[in-house]
């Protein structure tokens, strides 16, 4: 389980890169960009073709963000997870959020031997001041004792 601790300094980072945004609008990493974005984060998305996603310049590679940032939310398949972590060691980037359905094994490896702090597991949706649907689901999880504990 991802600690309390790493989810707070990741969601502290107001710059944060994103990869796993469609170019139709459709999908959930657009839906994490609309959120994020609507709740004052500032999202560089990242996507190999595109040069625009949901209204923000997107940039095709980590290597080709303009300035620091403090992380990168993933919302792509293992495989390309365990590309980008790679990516993301080499850009300097010091937090990873692996979106459920995205994390591997190996990425997981990655972060933790290579000093990423790496958050898996957890819907980022859920712990970025959760609204609607997702406050729910927080709630539900709290309930049912699978949130990570305070001070973890």
């Amino acid at each position: 389980m991802t600690s309390q601790a790493s989810i707070d300094a990741f969601l502290a980072q107001q710059r944060l890169a994103l990869a796993g945004v469609s170019r139709s609008g459709r999908g959930f990493g657009n839906a994490v960009l609309q959120d994020l974005s609507a709740k004052g984060y500032e999202i560089l998305p990242v996507h190999p073709e595109a040069e625009e996603v949901g209204g923000l310049r997107a940039y095709p590679s980590l290597a080709a963000l303009p300035g620091a940032v403090g992380g990168l939310v993933l919302v792509v398949p293992p495989a390309q997870t365990e590309v980008l972590v790679r990516e993301a060691l080499a850009a300097g980037i010091p937090r990873v959020w692996m979106q459920q359905g995205a994390e591997s094994e190996a990425a997981i490896r990655t972060c933790r031997e290579q000093g990423i702090d790496a958050v898996h597991g957890e819907c980022i949706m859920m712990f970025a001041r959760p609204r609607g649907v997702h406050r729910v689901h927080r709630w539900l999880w709290g309930l049912l004792g699978k949130l990570p504990k305070p001070g973890s």
